[in-house]
């Protein structure tokens, strides 16, 4: 899902595109693929407060983020909370062990919904203006000093095509 937000900074409104990809905890995603993980800045760890089984599985969905993503910001977040309120005096120690932001959320009746997306927006932003992950950096020099070759060579290649429409000395074979 790709939505545009605006972000106020230092006063100013700023337009941002956020990704977000949702794996929703299939089993076909237990060991995803690393691309998923490529230019992360913040992750959502959900879990199911109906379904205990979500919640003993969190370490291992944190383990696996941390593997590729050492130091991207978690939010963790405790959904379906309506139905049964009383969970929100429990405690849930993941999120404390783990020192992540943590947020009772019905996806239901919209409790805190926005809160924990603005809170992961937040995180995100701060992890990227901050130096975020090196690697995602190197990576996206990389790209750039590819397209801007890419676009010498296009040049290159059409002055050669132009030089051979008007007669000019430029070789036939490329």
């Amino acid at each position: 899902f790709r939505k545009t937000v605006k972000i106020v900074d230092c006063d100013r409104d700023k337009n941002t595109i956020v990704d977000f990809w949702d794996t929703a905890g299939q089993e076909s995603f237990n060991r995803m693929h690393p691309s998923y993980y490529y230019r992360a800045h913040c992750c959502l760890l959900l879990f199911d407060v109906t379904r205990k089984l979500t919640y003993q599985h969190l370490a291992d969905w944190y383990k696996e983020l941390r593997e590729y993503c050492e130091n991207i910001p978690v939010v963790l977040v405790a959904n379906k909370i309506d139905v049964d309120y009383n969970v929100t005096r429990k405690e849930f120690k993941f999120a404390a062990k783990h020192n992540l932001p943590f947020f009772f959320v019905s996806a239901a009746d919209g409790t805190n919904v926005v809160k924990v997306f603005e809170s992961a927006i937040r995180e995100a932003k701060t992890f990227k203006e901050s130096g975020g992950d090196i690697l995602s950096d190197m990576l996206d020099f990389l790209q750039e000093k590819e397209n801007t070759q890419a676009v010498k060579d296009k040049t290159s290649d059409t002055r050669s095509d132009d030089s051979k429409a008007t007669g000019g000395s430029g070789s036939d074979s490329k």
